[in-house]
């Protein structure tokens, strides 16, 4: 990896230092979606449920992503814009809310810090041409699916779907892959692990995944063709396996408790885009 790393083409720093701002702008933003489409989602299933019943819906107010504005939710306290600093407005509040003082998650910070992150390197890796700030939607895009479906095992389709159209528009003039590997790699992405569902259904009884991996995997297929879509599996299933066992190990996890498997593919969809070519040439440089 430190070689991989070491063989990245050089780039002039400022185009990644104003991605790494940037970066922790958009994962502020992030925060709410994370926070805040599911909630979407469920209010919506809530209204339909009750139209549905003939019963008023529950849920009149306004509820998306810019309205109403953030608030601490022990307290209420609205958050002000000198409180919503990337990284800077945690460090200043001691990481607690103003008013209350009520703790604020260390994962707020942690989110605009990786987004700032991966925006610095994926600009540095690949510029900021058309290749490269796609790049950046495509990540933006895994680390909210990574985090909704860390906390409610769900991978909206609100996210999903737009990311494989995206991977087959970008790739209309070949970006990543020609167009043709991208529609096989959308399909062949959605239908191995559609396969492996219904299998393991039929086998065990009981459902080993849910249809927005079927779904994310199909965008990684669109973005990065379907030549990337077996080491995309080996490193989701390895991450997940290694990550699993240490949950369970550590008491944090039953043997029989639900793990997402978003946040594996979203991780190995990333180190596909920036290594898979290398990754490739040395698995098929072991296999010989």
């Amino acid at each position: 990896m430190l070689e991989l790393l070491l063989s990245a083409p050089p780039a002039s720093p400022l185009p990644a230092a104003t991605a790494a701002l940037f970066g922790l702008m958009i994962g502020s933003f992030l925060n709410v979606v994370i926070h805040r489409l599911p909630r979407m989602m469920q209010r919506e299933s809530d209204n339909y449920v009750a139209q549905e019943s003939g019963k008023e819906p529950p849920h009149t107010d306004r509820y998306n992503l810019m309205v109403p504005r953030s608030a601490c939710p022990h307290c209420g306290h609205r958050i002000g814009a000198l409180e919503n600093i990337p990284v800077i407005s945690y460090l200043f509040l001691g990481g607690k809310c103003r008013k209350c003082k009520a703790p604020i998650s260390i994962r707020y910070p942690l989110v605009e810090l990786l987004t700032g992150i991966l925006s610095a390197l994926l600009v540095w890796r690949f510029g900021t041409g058309l290749a490269g700030l796609s790049t950046l939607l495509f990540a933006y895009l895994l680390i909210a699916m990574t985090f909704i479906d860390a906390d409610t095992q769900l991978l909206p389709d609100d996210l999903t779907l737009p990311m494989l159209w995206c991977g087959l528009l970008v790739n209309l003039n070949g970006t990543f892959v020609p167009l043709h590997e991208a529609v096989i790699g959308a399909a062949a992405g959605y239908l191995s692990l559609w396969t492996v569902y219904w299998l393991f259904k039929l086998a065990t009884g009981k459902e080993g995944m849910g249809y927005g991996d079927f779904k994310l995997l199909a965008a990684l297929g669109a973005w990065l063709g379907w030549k990337m879509l077996p080491i995309i599996i080996l490193l989701s299933s390895a991450v997940g396996a290694v990550v699993g066992i240490a949950l369970i190990l550590l008491a944090r996890a039953g043997r029989h408790n639900p793990i997402p498997f978003g946040p594996y593919l979203a991780a190995a969809g990333l180190i596909a885009l920036l290594y898979g070519k290398q990754l490739a040439q040395t698995y098929l440089g072991f296999a010989v």
